[in-house]
This record gives structure tokens, sequence and C-alpha cells, in this order.
């Protein structure tokens, strides 16, 4: 399994690695304090938006995620980003995450077309035999978002994560597995009407 950068194209969005020079439009579309309520450390300036960006390529050139800023097709836009991480080689497994949208892009097609683009890619081209999700276990709405594309609940690690507020967080993790990919390429297609 060779995770190397690569373009993700939709009708509705592209995924393209993530750059240091995305930073300032990702700051223009994404200091909104709703992105980040969940997120253990939030970004809330131009310059923690740069320390963000300048952290997810340090991880990149560890090779532990890669990366992607997400662009509407339409006006060529950057709204938002997304990410492979805790990328297992050996194992054949990553997770998706780090994913956000700005606000005028939630409850488009832009999230589910993201999502099928990367699981497309991680089960057909990389070949992997899991793909995780995990999620605050107080977040219903992104809880419920993955699991309707069709990933599976497998359980709530407690005490997981110590948030920069000091509250300790419950993480819920998810997956879809490489025999599952099929029905669930299916239904994000009928989600989409592809």
């Amino acid at each position: 399994m060779n995770i190397e950068p690569v373009t993700l194209r939709g009708a509705t969005v592209r995924l393209e690695p993530l750059t240091i020079g995305h930073a300032t439009a990702l700051a223009r579309v994404g200091l909104e304090p709703d992105l980040w309520r969940w997120i253990p450390t939030p970004v809330t300036t131009a310059d923690e938006m740069h320390a963000y960006v300048a952290s997810a390529l340090d991880e990149s050139r560890r090779g532990v995620s890669l990366p992607f800023v997400i662009i509407d097709q339409a006006s060529d836009q950057v709204i938002g980003c997304t990410r492979y991480a805790n990328i297992d080689a050996i194992d054949r497994r990553v997770e998706i995450g780090w994913t956000w949208i700005t606000s005028a892009f939630q409850r488009t097609a832009a999230n589910t077309e993201a999502k099928l683009l990367l699981l497309s890619h991680a089960f057909e081209t990389l070949r992997v035999n899991r793909v995780e999700f995990k999620t605050d276990a107080l977040n219903e709405r992104s809880r419920n978002a993955v699991k309707r594309i069709g990933a599976v609940e497998e359980g709530i690690f407690r005490k997981h994560k110590i948030t920069a507020s000091g509250r300790v967080r419950d993480s819920v993790y998810f997956s879809i597995i490489d025999t599952e990919w099929p029905a669930v390429k299916a239904r994000l297609a009928k989600m989409l009407r592809l």
C-alpha cells in the first residue's frame, strides 16, 4: 500500500493535496466557531489555521496522514479540508477524518461526494482492508452522518482525548471493511443520484 499525493475529482468537489499555500484560503472559510465545536483543538485565527496546515503537512511527510483541501468544482473555491490519517500500510487500513466544510456547503453533496472519492480511492486503488472514522461521542450530527453513509459503529473509546478546553472526550469509532464496500458505494451513489 503506497499512499502518495493524488487529486481526486468528482462532479461537485475536487480533493487536491494540501499545501501551505492553502492556509490563507482555508482561514477565509474555516474560522467559524461551530466548525470546531467538537474538535479537540479548535482553530480560531489565521495563524492557528497556518499551524493546523503545517501540522497536517508534517504528518504527511512522516507518512502517517495524507491531507487534502476540498474545492468546489463550480466556483473553483476552497471550501474545507479532509485527510487520510493513522495510515497503517502493514495492516492495510486508513482513517478518514479531520474533515470540515464551510457552513455554506454543509448539507450539500460536497461532503458525501468527498467521502465517496476518498473511500473509492482507499478500497479500489490503495486496496485497504478497512477504513476507520471517529468522532466525539457528544457530536450526534457527525455520528449520524457517518452511520448514514453505511459505516458500522464499533464502540466508544472512553476518556480518549483531553480537549483544549480541558473536557475529557469519549470517541466513537466506526468502520467500513472491504467486503462492505460494494454496498456502501451503491448507497453513496444513490445518495448522490449517480
